[in-house]
């Protein structure tokens, strides 16, 4: 399997992110509806293992035929479930001969990452990811189906704390009617997670998956597997054989209530364990009850999983931004038009690029100049989701192997930036345009800078977008009187742009103050059927409703508004 294969004639792989128990899981991009995605396929030896197991008298062609409606059989009662926990399913077929299934591809923290990184969860943060561990679970065994492979490995905290579970690529539907894709006769599942009877026999049904649920909690708070040992068959004879340790003995902080629980949830005989997903999350609420009726504040830096409780449907915060230097004074409510060139405002300073989450660390990319023209390809192409997740991975590469002010890095980072503004990710494109503007000069600053001004309009900072224009405005005005620059367009741009965004602001008679000598300007030059001049005429016909002064008299030989030099 090779990295940038199409996958049915859509979605191409970019790295191999994991591997389940039917096979390979593979980064991608949705080329035709330009999004990030997850591909599985499934593994080759299932295949040739089906074959061997199911004889038939057409021989293999007619059992991987087989195996393929059983696959899709499976995507189906995967693509059915809807819960925000749950991954999303796009689409699924059959590819070269062999199958696939493409998914949601979900940001955020893996579980196994966080545990790695902490070790000991907070009470209320492993109440927090269980519970919502149960009630997708509680969808998945009401289909009825069991997931099999739950383990922290196929759990992803999302930045707004929500937990999703993957990979139900194993799952096995419990109704008679349905056949099972994972027929090998070899128990699918990883050993430190594994129950008992899925241990002995394969078999399983919903309670199988809370066993392992108890073993993730049991995980989470004392930040060690419950049933250690140095081979996976030591690990499974320990799952069959051995007492589970009472959580107090290792951590002593422990509700009482809560050790009791995953003691109940790690039972042997299935019969010992709570009834269902909904029972555990029934006990587990109150532990998370008492962070959210305290409102702890969220972990910094990655999702909290008490946040869906502490503030239900909550808005997920925005990255925080650093401030803009404003470049010149805020507008006043009636600003004059003049061309003059003061001096010149100071470059707002770049907003450091850490502020922002990092994009997940991928696979390593290969020469820097070549990755770099792989960039340009996938722009020519219109990939734009591969380009920023491949400029962003290059960008820290670059500026450590040239520095700042190389060529190569100022294209990187342009070419970033401005796919960035082009997808609406404004909050992103943001620093980028900073640092670009305060290392370039000429009238690549004043691009650069014309694009700060846009996404801080866009973020809804109109005051630093204002100030942004104005300063721009009277720069380029600066370059008009001095000959540098010989077209006004520049300037009648930023007018316009200055008045529009005060009439979104309520500001209609600074708007209107803006807007008319813009038109007297330009329409002794362009003509008054110009579009340029009729659409200021549009603007100013809207304004004149929302003004409270007096309008203007009409000359009635333009048919436009005019002033007096006085007025």
């Amino acid at each position: 399997m090779t990295r940038d294969r199409l996958i049915g004639g859509r979605y191409r792989l970019a790295e191999k992110i994991g591997h389940g128990g039917m096979g390979q899981v593979w980064a991608g991009y949705d080329e035709r509806l330009d999004r990030r995605v997850a591909v599985k396929l499934l593994r080759a030896d299932l295949s040739t293992a089906h074959d061997q197991q199911t004889p038939t008298t057409s021989g293999t062609r007619d059992s991987r035929a087989d195996l393929r409606k059983r696959f899709l059989r499976e995507c189906r009662i995967t693509a059915a479930l809807d819960h925000p926990g749950l991954v999303t399913v796009f689409d699924a077929g059959e590819d070269d001969g062999e199958l696939f299934l493409v998914m949601q591809r979900v940001p955020g923290a893996g579980l196994a990452d966080l545990i790695a990184e902490e070790g000991r969860f907070p009470v209320d943060r492993a109440a927090a990811v269980a519970a919502q561990l149960c009630a997708a679970l509680a969808v998945v065994h009401a289909v009825p189906a069991v997931h099999r492979d739950l383990k922290p490995s196929n759990v992803m905290v999302r930045p707004d704390g929500r937990v999703v579970l993957l990979d139900l690529g194993i799952a096995t539907a419990l109704d008679t009617d349905r056949t099972r894709l994972t027929m090998t006769g070899v128990p699918i599942g990883s050993p430190s997670y594994m129950a008992p009877e899925q241990a002995l026999s394969g078999s399983v049904d919903a309670r199988s998956d809370l066993y392992a649920l108890g073993c993730l909690l049991h995980e989470m708070l004392t930040g060690e597997q419950p049933f250690p040992a140095s081979t996976a068959l030591g690990v499974l004879r320990r799952q069959v054989d051995d007492p589970p340790v009472p959580l107090r003995r290792l951590r002593p902080e422990v509700p009482a209530e809560l050790e009791a629980l995953v003691l109940e949830l790690l039972a042997k005989p299935p019969a010992g364990r709570p009834a269902d997903a909904q029972q555990v999350f029934g006990r587990l609420l109150p532990l998370v009850g008492a962070a959210a009726a305290a409102g702890a504040a969220p972990v910094a830096g990655q999702g909290d999983p008490t946040a869906p409780f502490r503030r239900p449907l909550a808005p997920v915060p925005a990255p925080t931004l650093a401030p803009a230097v404003p470049l010149l004074p805020p507008v006043p409510s009636a600003p004059p038009v003049t061309f003059a060139a003061p001096a010149r405002a100071a470059t707002p300073a770049p907003a450091p690029a850490a502020q922002f989450p990092p994009p997940p660390a991928p696979a390593p990319v290969g020469d820097l100049a070549a990755a770099c023209g792989q960039v340009s390809d996938l722009l020519a192409e219109q990939r734009y989701a591969e380009v920023i997740d491949l400029a962003a991975r290059l960008l820290p590469r670059a500026v450590a192997a040239h520095g700042e002010q190389a060529p190569l890095v100022g294209t990187l980072r342009t070419i970033y930036a401005r796919t960035l503004l082009q997808e609406g990710q404004y909050r992103a494109a943001l620093p980028e345009y900073q640092l670009l503007a305060g290392q370039a000069a000429g009238a690549s600053a004043l691009e650069y800078r014309l694009r700060v001004a846009e996404c801080l309009e866009h973020l809804g900072r109109v005051p630093e977008a204002l100030a942004g224009y104005q300063a721009l405005l009277a720069d380029c005005s600066a370059r008009l009187a001095a000959g540098t620059d010989t077209d006004p367009a520049r300037c009648w741009d930023l007018r316009e742009r200055i008045g529009l965004l005060l009439a979104g602001s309520g500001e209609a008679n600074a708007a209107w103050d803006w807007l008319l000598p813009l038109l007297l300007d330009r329409e002794p030059r362009l003509g008054p059927h110009h579009p340029d001049v009729l659409r200021v005429r549009r603007h100013l016909d809207h304004l004149q409703h929302h003004r409270p002064a007096p309008l203007p008299p009409l000359d009635p030989r333009t048919r436009s508004w005019w002033r007096s030099p006085s007025g």
